[in-house]
């Protein structure tokens, strides 16, 4: 199958995995290292399939020093094919991400982690190839189990308890990025996430790694737990391996806990605002209509589901609009958030936000 795709004309032979549909993510992941990484940057994509993500990284985003590796026969051919095709100058190599990293001694600017399913196995290697300044994006397909469909698994997985409520998917991202942090602070590696994409089946962070102990204690002092109630919506979070109560403080119904998970900044303006500007030049429409929603949501955790609220104060449907609105003329911060729909984030309390929705 020829697939052309902005930059990059690819060919995808049978068995190979291919998803047309992470276009966007692919066309943002050009952007972001377009826009951040450093001069003369070396990359590594560890899992290659077809190459095409190597190939628009350098095309599209000016990386002239890269290494694709597959540990599937099959996609070893196809990148390795793919590559000269396009004239792209890249090592290729037919083998896993683990072994490489164990053989190879080397430390990369950017680490991109794109598997299908779970990238937990592949976390832990990803620091032994590091350095402080590396960029690491990472991708992971296995929504179910970070939103809660499969508790059981995100607790073996990535040991954390997941929220299967309206908060799921920003629940699932913090949760990814704690287990980021996990692995991180066992090499004295600190994180900073600097952007964050959750559309469709699929959560991927962007995340700058800093070296020293200090900066990975400060990350591990960035995880905590975050707690719902099922009746009235309030929720709370707090830093460490507890729960503040099990009880909640506005109607004394039972508030669920979930985590640990990362309750730090999820954002950096700067990088998502230069990701922005370098998606101008790749063309991505859709892509760059991601981009321009995720620079406008307010960088705190969680937000109100304005459809949740009405329904627990037994009240007809209001428009989350209008809310933000009367938010707005009350001097509060708001905004809409990419992780649901008809929901909002803002820094008035909770009482205040279920009683502008019911006035």
């Amino acid at each position: 199958m020829k697939v052309n795709e902005f930059s990059a004309k690819i060919n995808v032979e049978k068995g190979v995995f291919f998803n047309p549909k992470m276009q966007s993510l692919r066309s943002i992941s050009a952007a972001f290292v377009k826009a951040n990484a450093p001069k003369n940057a070396r990359l590594i994509d560890a899992t290659s399939a077809t190459g095409i993500r190597g190939i628009r990284y350098a095309l599209e985003s000016g990386i002239k020093d890269q290494v694709l590796i597959d540990m599937n026969s099959e996609a070893y051919a196809n990148s390795l094919a793919n590559v000269k095709a396009n004239g792209v100058d890249a090592e290729v190599e037919n083998k896993s991400f683990q072994e490489f990293a164990n053989t190879r001694e080397e430390r990369f600017d950017i680490i991109d982690i794109d598997p299908f399913g779970s990238p937990a196995p592949l976390i832990y290697d990803a620091f032994k190839i590091s350095k402080g300044g590396t960029l690491l994006m990472v991708t992971a397909t296995d929504t179910a189990v970070l939103h809660g469909a499969h508790a059981n698994a995100c607790i073996k997985t990535y040991g954390a308890v997941p929220m299967h409520t309206e908060l799921c998917k920003e629940a699932g991202a913090r949760i990814l990025l704690a287990f980021i942090a996990k692995n991180a602070a066992q090499f004295n590696f600190g994180i900073e996430p600097m952007m964050c994409v959750s559309d469709m089946h699929y959560v991927r962070v962007f995340a700058r790694i800093s070296h020293g102990a200090a900066e990975a204690l400060s990350s591990m002092k960035s995880l905590g737990i975050a707690s719902q109630c099922q009746s009235c919506r309030y929720f709370e979070h707090s830093y460490g391996i507890c729960a503040v109560r099990d009880k909640c403080p506005k109607c004394n119904s039972k508030m669920l806990a979930a985590g640990r998970m990362w309750l730090g900044s999820m954002s950096n303006g700067t990088a998502v605002k230069n990701t922005a500007k370098a998606m101008e030049k790749i063309g991505d429409a859709n892509a760059a209509k991601q981009i321009q929603a995720i620079s406008k949501e307010l960088d705190i955790p969680f937000f109100y589901s304005v459809p949740k609220i009405t329904k627990s104060l037994s009240i007809g449907s209001v428009s989350h609009k209008v809310v933000m609105q009367k938010l707005e003329e009350h001097g509060y911060r708001v905004s809409q958030t990419q992780f649901w729909k008809d929901s909002i984030k803002t820094d008035a309390d909770y009482s205040f936000v279920a009683e502008t929705v019911r006035s």
